[in-house]
This record gives structure tokens, sequence and C-alpha cells, in this order.
């Protein structure tokens, strides 16, 4: 399903409108995965629609006008508001975080403000411990969120590495609230949501249906209904809901100067330090020479992902009701559509058994980059892919030398020499293949 949206339409010289739709329609013929798209070029929409369901068992369509949670999105809103509150006079980025807690672990003593906007306190993510699976459906206060890792040592020293960690959010909604007085939702709505007229924008506290908001999904074997888990918990570092057009709204005001009284402020905010990580944002030159400006975000049942292009004043969002249907793949053929780069329309994909000896012959390491192994192994439901530092997925065979991935929308071919034996193999994502040679 498709649903026009009631903006104007600008028509650029080709029709990238048209061209999203064939892309989106068939993403959601193949994968059954829909959402809502936005591109705005020099503040006029170029494409805006919804795909799918925003509700399967009510038929309630996905429009450019369904919230949907945006998990991670929501740090760039945080960190907007440490810097108003710099502004304001109530701190410092500079400012030692154990000023603003009691108690402070000793280990924390040297760790800033910066260091947790900019992804570099060492502090570990909560989100990363062994047994977050049985956590994430509990209430838990942040304070209480925040003590799950206070007594671990850091990972590094603060300012030294880029490490993403939820827990970093989490304390900066605790100085928000210490410095303004204020709850983080109220400080949010007085400062940035009010202001900036974003009315389909707030924190989603789970506890009942939003109006027009969207239903999270997940895929297992079929699509079902995601797992419910813990509104309480993503806070200051995951929680809020928004709409393509809303975040449209607040990106422009944020990063053409509407939001901050100082350029000063923006400019740190969009400064990149470690791992590209700005505050909140990541900031990036691409492989073709544009700068990027972008944050994601991924929560039960929604994954989200939006992408400002400053010099060609070009922003794009992508909003998926469902966590194995990656907002990241749509931007990036959203990206390549405008472009005019390469890109693969996806298509519907069928499973097949394939000798369990044919597949042994496959296992091992394949070296895509320096600090990139594709490690292949086989279970007893078939092959499974594990790239460094990346969980491990299973892989889905078309054919004997041909395999697909579910997680993401890519495929592997397996190349064999003259003697039959496995040498490479060529992995293609987001139009583009690349060979990788076995390890011996």
């Amino acid at each position: 399903q498709q649903v026009s949206s009631r903006l104007g339409v600008a028509a650029p010289a080709i029709d990238v409108s048209a061209k999203v739709d064939e892309y989106m329609k068939a993403r959601l013929d193949a994968k059954g995965y829909g959402g809502s798209v936005l591109i705005v070029k020099d503040g006029k929409p170029v494409a805006s629609n919804g795909y799918g369901l925003a509700d399967a068992e009510k038929k309630t369509p996905n429009t450019p006008e369904t919230k949907f949670r945006i998990g991670s999105i929501t740090k760039q809103f945080t960190a907007a508001s440490i810097l108003l509150l710099q502004e304001q006079g109530k701190l410092t980025v500079q400012d030692p975080i154990c000023k603003y807690l009691d108690p402070c672990p000793a280990a924390w003593q040297p760790v800033t403000v910066h260091h947790l906007l900019s992804m570099s306190s060492g502090i570990p993510s909560f989100t990363g411990l062994p047994n977050w699976r049985e956590l994430r459906v509990k209430d838990m206060l942040p304070a209480e969120s925040i003590a799950l890792v206070a007594d671990k040592p850091l990972k590094a020293k603060p300012g030294e590495v880029y490490e993403y960690s939820n827990t970093n959010y989490i304390l900066l909604g605790i100085i928000i609230e210490k410095t303004s007085g204020k709850t983080y939702e109220k400080f949010l709505t007085d400062n940035t949501i009010k202001p900036l007229k974003l009315k389909n924008t707030g924190y989603d506290h789970g506890k009942e249906r939003l109006p027009n908001a969207a239903l999270g999904y997940t895929d297992k074997d079929g699509i079902v209904r995601a797992d419910a888990a813990s509104m309480m918990i993503p806070w200051s570092a995951g929680g809020l809901y928004s709409t393509t057009g809303d975040l449209y709204t607040w990106q422009d005001a944020l990063l053409n100067g509407r939001l901050f009284k100082n350029k000063a402020t923006l400019d740190a905010m969009l400064t990149p330090n470690k791992g590209d990580y700005a505050y909140g944002l990541i900031v990036v030159t691409d492989a073709k020479g544009r700068k990027r400006i972008t944050h994601g975000g991924a929560i039960e049942g929604f994954l989200s992902d939006a992408v400002y292009f400053p010099a060609e004043k070009l922003f794009m969002v992508a909003l998926v009701n469902n966590d194995r249907g990656p907002a990241t793949d749509v931007l990036r053929a959203l990206a390549a559509i405008y472009f005019g780069d390469p890109y693969t329309l996806p298509k519907k994909r069928t499973a097949v058994k394939v000798d369990p000896a044919i597949l042994d012959t496959y296992v091992g390491e394949y070296q895509l980059a320096p600090t990139m192994i594709f490690k292949i192994e086989r279970g007893p439901d078939g092959l499974t892919l594990e790239p460094t530092g990346q969980s491990k997925v299973p892989m889905f065979a078309e054919n004997e030398t041909d395999f697909f991935l579910k997680v993401v929308d890519a495929t592997l071919k397996f190349v064999k020499d003259e003697n039959g034996k496995v040498t490479s193999l060529e992995f293609t994502q987001g139009g583009r293949t690349s060979k990788v040679n076995r390890k011996p």
C-alpha cells in the first residue's frame, strides 16, 4: 500500500518520487516491511509517502503523518538540550559529570559532559550486558539503569576511544534534569518541541498507544508483533516518537541555526570527534565526497535513519515499523536514486535446502578489508555469517552457490576455481559488489 502525502511535491529533473515509489513497493512486496519516507530538497518535498501497514490487524496504512518510535535519533534532541543549557549558563560541556551525580563512582571522576556527548567516556553501555534481553522488559528508572554499570571499570581512558554507549545519554538526561529543575520530557517540550511546533513529536511512555501511531513488528518466520519492552528504559537515549515531517522541521531548524543563539554552539554540536561522532550526530564525508550529517535508531519493532547533505541542502529520512527491515538500507537506496548512483530493487527470495557436504566446503574466513573478516560456519540449520565485531546471522540458500541474508538486503555468491575449490565470494549490498577472498 502507498499513501500520497498532502504535501505539494516538487518535481526535480528526474522523477525521484516515482523511483522511490518503485523501490519502496518492491521492498514491501519482497520483504513485507513498510514505513514512511521523506526527501526534501531546498525546503521542498521531493518524495513523501507511506507504505505498508501501521496496524496489520486493523489494516491501517502507514502515511506521512504516522508516528514512529525513533530510537537513538532521540540522542540529537538530548545533545541539543545540553547545549541549550550551556547557552543558558547552567553548565559547560567541560564540567566533570560527578558535579551532577551523587553518588558518583570513583572511576568516573575524569569523565566530562563532553565525553558523554561524544561517546568517548569509556563508561560501558548497560544495553550491552549479557542479561540485557531479560532486563529490557523491566520498568527501570534512569538511576537503576546507571547502577547496572556503576561498579564496572571504564573500557578506555576518557577521550581516547570512541565507544557507543547508551549509558552516556541516560547520564545526560539526568544532568538535564539536575541543571534545569525540570523533567527531561518537560525541558524538551518547553525548549524544542513547542518552540519549533513539533506537533507529532514527544516522549513515548508506552503505557497506551498514541493516536495515529504505528505498531512495531518483527520477522520470525513471518511478520509478527515485536516483543514488548519497557519504554522507561530508553528515555533520553531513545524514548522519543516522531514523524518524517517533524524530523525534517527539527533538523532544518537545528542545522540552519534557528535553535541556538550562537553559531559556535552549533559548530560544537557538528564537530566530529573520534569515530566521526559529534554530539548526538555522526558527521562524515562519504566515498563520493559528500558531507553527511546523520544518525539512526533501533528499538523493539522499529528502525529509523535520517541524513542531511548540507552542501546539497538535501534531507532524507526513513522510519520503519519492523525491526528486521533496516532503515539504513532504505536511506542508502534513496540517496542512490537521488544522485543517480547504482542500486538494486529488492526481490522476493525463496530459501532451498542444500546438501550439508556442500555447505561444509564454504566454511572458513573471508577477508573483506584489513579489519573486516567474514567468518562463515555451519550450524544445525545451515550456514551462518559473523562479520568482525557484529552478531552472527543466518544465511539462506537460493541454490548451491548463491545465498542471501534477511537481516539486511545482501547476497553472497561463492566462487570456485577450475578444480572446484572455493576461493572467494562475491558480496553484494546496496547495489555494490565486492570480491572477498578466502583466507588460507
